[in-house]
């Protein structure tokens, strides 16, 4: 029974994609585009919150990409790309698998739904400190994870994992949608040149993004996306 991938253009679903491109499976990718920005109504019919990424394996539909991610590297990869109990970078590669979204992805939706209703040019008043507190919190867990990557060339240690598999689209393709700028965060950057490297990555991106370019996702600056012009 051929995996299914379904994946929605220019969102953190690639993170699925790019795990069967570095495992190497032999995989059905199916393509659905924003409406204009979410998902068209047809994703619906595999999930009723219409969330992607979405995976059928046989009998198996699952939605959640951290889930997604862990249950074709356990089943498909014969465990590729986790790092196990009893490895000594265990406690950092379950750390930063789950900073991904617990922390780092969760706060720049809160940002983005704050200037949406704030509005980002109010500097005064309860939204404007909102936006400032929200703005200092998204500057330490950039601090976190430069110093991290200035530790270890990936952030579980010396291997690469499913954790950078996870966190990357935080620093790439999200921008797209919530602009921020990596200048003065070098590590970060260097990290995001390894990443922009690695074949699996550059075939992932080819074929679920092929209007992202990656030397603009990976670089300093952000380049908002819409959906009538690509990055490219």
């Amino acid at each position: 029974m051929t995996l299914i991938v379904h994946h929605l253009g220019v969102s953190q679903s690639e993170r699925v994609v790019w795990l069967c491109e570095e495992l190497g499976l032999d995989y059905e990718l199916k393509k659905y585009s924003r409406s204009p920005y979410l998902a068209p109504p047809e994703f619906k019919t595999l999930h009723p919150l219409g969330a992607a990424p979405v995976i059928e394996d046989g009998h198996v539909r699952l939605a959640e990409s951290g889930a997604c991610v862990e249950y074709i590297a356990q089943t498909h990869g014969e465990g590729r790309f986790i790092i196990a109990p009893g490895h000594k970078d265990y406690a950092d590669y379950l750390y930063w698998f789950h900073f991904a979204n617990a922390t780092f992805q969760s706060a720049l939706i809160r940002d983005l739904a704050v200037k949406a209703i704030g509005g980002a040019s109010n500097s005064t008043g309860n939204n404007g400190n909102m936006i400032r507190r929200f703005s200092e919190k998204f500057a330490a867990m950039l601090k976190l994870l430069d110093d991290r990557l200035a530790a270890a060339p990936w952030l579980a240690g010396e291997e690469f994992s499913a954790a950078d598999i996870m966190l990357v689209c935080c620093l790439t393709t999200m921008r797209c949608f919530n602009p921020y700028d990596l200048g003065g965060y070098e590590n970060i950057l260097s990290y995001l040149a390894r990443v922009s490297a690695r074949d699996g990555y550059r075939r992932a991106m080819r074929k679920g993004d092929p209007e992202l370019d990656i030397s603009l996702l990976t670089g300093a600056a952000s380049h908002p996306w819409s959906p009538n012009r690509s990055t490219s």
